[in-house]
């Protein structure tokens, strides 16, 4: 007998719990909640978190039937040691995170990057659904991506394809929590715009705040939402250039902005290396629940 699906999705301002039904495509409940910030322990705040919002979900499915678990996370899983690495939410890293949420939960836990979750989502049942090779875009409070080849995910020798968010672009740019400077993420992503506002006018906006101000106009956020741009085309240019592939999906908040298929979409053209670049540049079909879709899917 098939089960029911639940999947979770990790980021790092909220939690989404979803239920599936057994096979895989009704949704019965969904719910978010907010991801344990700045607590003395935000590593275990976050445990107790999930497994907390796993067992409510539970609750959901028709007469205590089973269901598998899956969880998407913002980093990756060591093959050699089964502890994340790789993680923005940076209380996840050298822990045995999957291992943890198991025991608690007395069940098993399939776990798998966040981005990858999304690009399958969305090669299968979303926007880049007839496409061979997808690479899978999320820019959000961090940036990653994710490599589906025929819908299927392409972890590489080291569980690392698709991070490019932690590919440095510029050497003397900001530094990045892994330890180099100018990553992608610095540039492109929600707090990477925010942290660039902060160095530059020495003061604080969010992003939405930026994007608001830049279509009024004021100045100051017109210089860095325009840089904003001009990171975007040379980051997504550079990975066309070297990938090839044949769609690019982008997910996460910042994926709703307008200017990206515009004026983003003209700078990824003028700095991927070919005079006609045709690659479709796609809004996500799923939503920002694209991948709690995918999370559902890898359950175990």
């Amino acid at each position: 007998m098939k089960k029911y699906k639940i999947g979770i999705d990790l980021g790092g301002t909220k939690i989404e719990s979803i239920l599936l039904d057994p096979a895989g495509k009704e949704v019965l409940t969904r719910k978010r909640v907010a991801t344990p910030g700045n607590v003395a322990d935000r590593y275990h705040a976050i445990c107790s978190a999930v497994c907390g919002l796993v067992r409510d979900t539970m609750k959901a499915i028709p007469d205590a039937q089973d269901c598998t678990v899956g969880i998407g996370i913002p980093g990756t899983l060591s093959r050699r040691t089964q502890l994340v690495q790789n993680a923005n939410t940076t209380c996840l890293i050298g822990k045995p995170f999957r291992r943890h949420l198991a025991e608690d939960l007395k069940r098993p836990v399939g776990m798998e990057n966040d981005a990858n979750c999304f690009t399958q989502a969305e090669s299968l049942s979303g926007a880049a659904q007839g496409y061979r090779i997808v690479f899978g875009v999320i820019m959000g409070t961090g940036c990653g991506g994710g490599l589906c080849i025929d819908g299927r995910i392409h972890h590489g020798r080291h569980d690392i394809a698709g991070e490019w968010g932690h590919f440095s672009v510029d050497p003397d740019g900001a530094p990045c929590y892994c330890g180099h400077r100018g990553c992608v993420e610095t540039k492109i992503s929600g707090s990477g715009v925010e942290n660039a506002f902060h160095r530059r006018f020495g003061k604080r906006l969010s992003m939405q705040e930026i994007v608001s101000g830049h279509r009024r106009g004021d100045r100051e956020c017109v210089e860095i939402f325009e840089q904003f741009l001009e990171d975007f085309g040379r980051c997504l240019g550079g990975l066309i250039s070297i990938l090839d592939p044949d769609a690019v999906v982008l997910g996460g908040g910042l994926s709703a902005i307008e200017e990206l298929y515009g004026p983003g979409l003209a700078r990824v053209r003028h700095c991927a290396f070919h005079q006609h670049i045709e690659t479709p540049i796609l809004r996500n079909r799923l939503g920002d629940s694209a991948g709690v879709y995918g999370a559902a899917w890898i359950g175990l």
